[in-house]
This record gives C-alpha cells, sequence and structure tokens, in this order.
C-alpha cells in the first residue's frame, strides 16, 4: 500500500538567534523534531549541536549530530532520502528544535514515511496532493482524471451541483447528509483549484492572513 503524500509547502526560514540556544542542557545537543512541512506528519527524532544546526541552514539539508557515529550525519547521506529544510523553530525554552522539512523519499530505515509508524498527516493535505499527482499522471479509471479531462466548466458546473446540496442539506437533512455532501463540495472546490494551478497551500495562506486581520472570525 503506498503511504499517502503531501501537498506544497511554504517558503524557507527560522525564528531564532543560534546564540540564544541552549546548548549547555544536553551537553551541547538539542532535540530536533522533524515534521513534514506540507501536511505536518511527524516524522523522526533526531539531535542537532551547533555545527549540525548551522550546516543545515548553510545546506538545506537537515543534518544532525549522531551520537552513534560521533559525527555530523546528514540525513540521507547514504540512501538519497534527503529531508529539504522549509524552515526551524526554537521552543520557548530554546532547548529544542522544530523542524519543517519535505522528505525525499522515505525517512524511516524501515521505508517508512515516518518513523513513528502511525504518526498522523493532514487529511486535506493528502488529498490535495493525491489530486495534484492525477492531474499530472491522468491514471485511466480514476474520477478526479475524468474532471480533469473534462476541463475546468465541467468541473466548476459540478462544483455549483455540490454546493446546491450541501445548502439543502444544511436545512433539510440529518448530519451525517450534511457531512456527505460537504466533502463531495471540498474535493470537488480542490479539484478546481488544481484545474486552476492552485492548490490547498494558496487557499491555507488566504485563510491564514483572513484570521490573522480578523481574529474573532
Amino acid at each position: 500500500m503506498t503511504e499517502p503524500s503531501c501537498s506544497p509547502a511554504g517558503p524557507i526560514g527560522h525564528d531564532f538567534d543560534l546564540d540564544t540556544l541552549d546548548f549547555n542542557k544536553l551537553g551541547g545537543l538539542l532535540p530536533a523534531i522533524v515534521q513534514d512541512a506540507r501536511c505536518q506528519r511527524v516524522l523522526m527524532l533526531g539531535y542537532m549541536d551547533r555545527a549540525a544546526l548551522e550546516a543545515t541552514l548553510a545546506s538545506g539539508k537537515v543534518t544532525f549530530f549522531s551520537r552513534s557515529k560521533n559525527r555530523l550525519w546528514m540525513k540521507g547521506e547514504s540512501s538519497g532520502d534527503v529531508l529539504e529544510l522549509v524552515g526551524i523553530d526554537s521552543d520557548c525554552d530554546a532547548d529544542a528544535l522544530l523542524v519543517q522539512a519535505i522528505p525525499h523519499g522515505p525517512t524511516c530505515h524501515l521505508k517508512r514515511a515516518s518513523c513513528f509508524a502511525t504518526a498522523p498527516g493532514g487529511v486535506l493535505a493528502e488529498l490535495d496532493a493525491t489530486l495534484a499527482q492525477r492531474q499530472r499522471e491522468r491514471p485511466p479509471g480514476s474520477y478526479s482524471s475524468s474532471l480533469f479531462e473534462a476541463g475546468l466548466r465541467r468541473i466548476a458546473q459540478k462544483v455549483g451541483e455540490e454546493g446546491v446540496e450541501t445548502a439543502l442539506a444544511l436545512v433539510a437533512q440529518d448530519d451525517a447528509a450534511v457531512l456527505d455532501e460537504t466533502a463531495d463540495l471540498v474535493f470537488h472546490a480542490l479539484v478546481g483549484l488544481r484545474a486552476r494551478g492552485l492548490g490547498l497551500a494558496e487557499l491555507e495562506r488566504v485563510l491564514a492572513a483572513r484570521h490573522r486581520s480578523r481574529p474573532s472570525g
């Protein structure tokens, strides 16, 4: 079974000064939790000393201090399954790191997406990534492929139909029907975004900007 993928991530950045980090608490090391930047799935836990963090920021490839090898170790240096850096943040005590990265291949040595077997990822992000793949590859027998083949007007028609059905369900049907119709609407809306060359990441940026400007909703 193919593990679900995620959708595109945002721009690179980090929100700390290396000199403010507390490397002394664990003998020069900081625990570094790595998340898939596209759907927030936790991928692994590693440790960084200052040199590993500097190498990560300089190269754009996530690099750790390997306690077993007693040296810097770039994830994927042998397997090719590198972690492409998107951003890093430190916690409130400046003694742990949250690393956002895009995995190129499985992160776990067992060839799983995550070292944590049941680590959840964002369902919408996974759906968006699947739609992007369907748009590129157009596999036969896929409903979303058939929509992309039919073109934007047909997709827009389906979004309109599902919008009406969702509205009717809201006022006249039970909760299960409301959720079912809303799922159909969201699915077709994401197909429409993909058909326009857009995706969930762009939509989330708009929603985030609106939330920041109108936090009360």
